[in-house]
């Protein structure tokens, strides 16, 4: 039979409402008799029941982080970091897979798993401001990712043009001239890669030079494979460029298979920057310098605000929606920093 409240009590020599203070974290209690509390539920091993506990305040204890790709490192790391920061709040995480599809992700957003979860993380890629504002029903909601929206909800994400303007203004200060972008859209302009590329406008046009939209290749997705072909059709063109600024890490890993493959040396004869700071790019035989954000702020960010929101439902006053900017910093590697002999 497992510690109970009671058993608890008994050791501490105190009333079982003291031990429901200590262990639910009330402020009421003094530091003397928390102590007192917390040595007696460390001998007696006592865990609480996160069911029950969450049943009396009519939640699950669940919510749902859904994401737009699985096998993309940068959201598995995301991951990774929700489901901590989820924990240090007795949450446990359900996983959802949108695949980047609209229809998919309006599934999730509006209510979708409703009756089993208290809130959910989207991550979206295509849903757009009118399905959001059809959202009139469900658990709370907190948006995660780069793409603007105007909606009533709290939106986590990276200042995008900011850091694409750090990354450009990087391989200036190397001298470097001909700095290309790999993964521009066609589409809505409040994708994260036209406010990626709106940085590399700025920064090239703050050095006093004109953006020259040759070096600007389009991509249909953002993965390695696509990095290796924009590299290679850029190659192709007239003019070779010196720098590469690339979408995102995994692009800028293919681009650099391509320079390998066709005998050009990074970052000598073209360096590389990339973007989200994936493991992967620090165990190349180059090292790929990026931008880096921070995860883990971004993951316990969007897992306060929402467990602030699903307490608002509990009465508590309503917080107006917040759009919130976390921290990225530029990681420089060998990609960008010619080595030494």
């Amino acid at each position: 039979m497992g510690v109970s409240l009671k058993d608890v009590a008994l050791r501490a020599g105190v009333s079982v409402k003291t031990v429901s203070n200590v262990v639910n974290d009330y402020p009421h209690v003094t530091p003397r008799t928390r102590e007192r509390v917390q040595r007696a539920i460390d001998e007696l091993g006592y865990r609480p029941n996160l069911t029950a506990r969450h049943l009396r305040k009519g939640r699950t204890g669940l919510i749902t982080l859904a994401i737009p790709e699985l096998g993309n490192p940068y959201f598995a790391e995301v991951a990774g970091a929700v489901i901590d920061a989820a924990g240090r709040h007795d949450l446990t995480v359900l996983l959802d897979h949108t695949a980047g599809l609209r229809e998919k992700e309006v599934l999730v957003s509006q209510g979708f798993r409703s009756h089993v979860i208290d809130g959910l993380i989207l991550s979206p890629i295509r849903l757009e401001r009118e399905d959001l504002l059809a959202f009139t029903e469900g658990p709370p909601m907190v948006l995660l990712g780069e793409r603007e929206y105007d909606g009533p909800f709290d939106h986590i994400m990276i200042d995008n043009v900011g850091a694409a303007r750090v990354a450009v203004r990087h391989l200036l200060d190397l001298g470097r001239r001909r700095i290309a972008f790999l993964g521009a859209r066609r589409e809505s302009d409040r994708q994260p890669a036209h406010l990626r590329l709106r940085g590399w406008r700025e920064a090239i046009a703050g050095a006093g030079l004109a953006p020259d939209e040759s070096m600007v290749v389009a991509t249909e997705g953002y993965d390695r494979a696509d990095g290796a072909a924009a590299m290679a059709s850029l190659l192709d063109r007239d003019k070779r460029p010196d720098a590469v600024f690339a979408y995102n890490d995994l692009m800028a890993l293919g681009a650099m298979r391509t320079l390998v493959e066709r005998g050009l040396r990074v970052p000598e004869d073209i360096a590389v920057v990339g973007f989200d700071d994936i493991e992967e790019g620090s165990y190349g035989a180059v090292s790929l310098s990026t931008v880096s954000p921070d995860k883990a702020a971004i993951a316990s960010l969007a897992v306060e605000c929402l467990v602030e929101r699903i307490a608002g439902r509990d009465g508590e006053q309503p917080l107006a929606p917040r759009r919130i900017l976390p921290g990225y910093r530029l990681i420089v590697r060998e990609s960008t920093a010619i080595r030494r002999s």
